[in-house]
């Protein structure tokens, strides 16, 4: 059990005039005007943030933004979320980008004592980063009683409910570029769900691991034995019967699954679109990571657009497991129909996968908690 607010406030004596560490992930994009395009993650936030105020907490609050290689760097600045903050959460103090450090992708004590220093209490609610062993994340647990903010708390339980009790049947949806990171979220999921449907640019790995010719669609040559292997387990997993394809001159085509030398797939067909969403539809809990072609483009936006319809529709619990798949459901305007939109794709993944991460951990293993189970 991941210890809570209301136990932080319990053992802090209360939360009036404490500081609180507050790890949020407020890795933002932002446009090229360097302003911010998409404020999901701070909305995210402002239910621990409210809660923490409302119990009389002073509230410093922490995160990354972007890869800026431990040194500060102008385009990486906080500055914008800043000002996003103070007009949604008048009164909270905001440090600079993480990342300008290089002890926190480092892990580094030196930085992780600044971070606590005049803190009372540390809460998490950094989902999308808590599969990391930074300093923000592993480090303050180790010198404050800590606790799960509402966004993380929600994340694990949705998500390790995925892998416990989900509502039969439960059908889980992947897609994306690379079939190298979905192969032990695959596994995992396969010992839990009833379908696994594969869409994407990883679903041509596995076509060609059943020897159909994928033409210039993106191809893992290397983990196509792994694909075979899967695929000749009597896995129940789903593949394409026809893709939307790319052809010379800018052609879009519609084929079944063997391609032309010169084609590249680009999306899922109008009949593996209509195929998806009919298990969909039938679903008692839905997975999906991951979009079923270039959904940036509108001529192969189809596939993602159809599958995002059909967990709009359906009756069953769906999840969306953060990263493009939630992006995906935002510019189609079908989030607000979600049950959960996760705020982590590489999070939501990595625990599903090995049912925990690393900032879970730490929070379990935080001092207040030592203390509390030591006391019986």
């Amino acid at each position: 059990m991941l210890p809570t607010l209301e136990s932080l406030d319990e053992g802090l004596g209360g939360l009036d005039g404490r500081r609180i560490l507050l790890r949020a992930d407020f890795n933002v994009p932002l446009g090229a005007d360097g302003q911010i395009a998409d404020d999901f993650r701070i909305k995210a936030a402002l239910p621990t943030i409210r809660w923490l105020s409302q119990q009389g907490a002073a509230v410093t609050a922490c995160s990354h933004l972007g890869r800026p290689d431990g040194k500060p760097d102008p385009q990486y600045t906080l500055a914008p979320v800043q000002a996003r903050l103070g007009e949604l959460a008048p009164g909270v103090e905001l440090l600079e980008n993480l990342r300008f450090d290089p002890g926190e992708t480092g892990n580094d004590d030196r930085l992780v004592q600044q971070l606590v220093d005049g803190c009372d209490g540390y809460v998490n609610d950094a989902f999308g980063a808590s599969h990391r062993a930074h300093a923000s994340i592993m480090g303050p647990p180790g010198y404050l009683p800590g606790a799960a903010g509402r966004l993380l708390a929600k994340e694990a339980e949705v998500l390790l409910g995925l892998r416990a009790k989900p509502k039969r049947p439960f059908v889980a949806v992947l897609g994306g570029a690379k079939v190298s990171d979905k192969l032990g979220v695959i596994d995992a999921l396969l010992e839990t769900a009833d379908e696994v449907v594969i869409g994407g640019g990883m679903c041509f790995t596995f076509l060609a691991a059943l020897g159909h010719s994928v033409g210039g669609s993106l191809l893992q040559s290397d983990q196509i034995e792994a694909c075979a292997r899967l695929l000749g387990s009597g896995a129940p997993i789903r593949l394409p019967s026809d893709i939307t394809a790319l052809a010379p001159g800018e052609r879009v085509v519609q084929a079944g699954v063997e391609l032309r030398p010169d084609w590249r797939g680009l999306d899922i067909g109008p009949g593996t679109a209509a195929e998806f969403s009919d298990l969909i539809a039938e679903a008692g809990t839905v997975l999906w990571n991951g979009p079923m072609g270039l959904f940036e483009d509108p001529r192969f936006a189809a596939g993602t657009k159809v599958v995002a319809q059909a967990l709009a529709d359906s009756r069953a619990f769906t999840v969306v497991g953060g990263g493009d798949s939630a992006a995906a459901v935002r510019q189609f305007g079908f989030d607000r129909e979600m049950d959960h939109v996760s705020t982590g794709g590489g999070a939501s993944l990595e625990l599903i996968e090995q049912g925990d991460l690393p900032g879970l951990r730490a929070l379990r293993e935080s001092i207040g908690t030592r203390e509390e189970d030591s006391n019986g």
